[in-house]
């Protein structure tokens, strides 16, 4: 009987211990093309301080707090240089 036991357990521990790298807490890091993106954005809200929406022809991004929200890529888009959309009103 404990040699059942132990023949139940051993597969079941051998299992988990193969899972658990998979289900490890490591976060992706940015690949340099989504670096380079990140820049850019950055670079075009410092230089366009009074626009409030813009957009690259694949997303739309708002400005709330500081920092864009967009939404997600259309399918068949070809990216282009950030354009502002809606400037703020005076």
């Amino acid at each position: 009987m404990t040699r059942t036991i132990a023949g139940l357990i051993l597969p079941f521990l051998l299992a988990i211990s193969g899972i658990s790298p998979a289900l490890s807490a490591d976060t992706p890091q940015p690949t340099t093309q989504d670096q380079a993106q990140m820049e850019s954005m950055k670079e075009f809200i410092q230089a366009n301080p009074d626009c409030k929406e813009f957009t690259d022809q694949c997303s739309i991004c708002t400005l709330t707090n500081g920092k864009a929200e967009c939404s997600t890529p259309q399918i068949a888009c070809i990216k282009q240089a950030y354009q502002c959309s809606a400037p703020a009103s005076k």
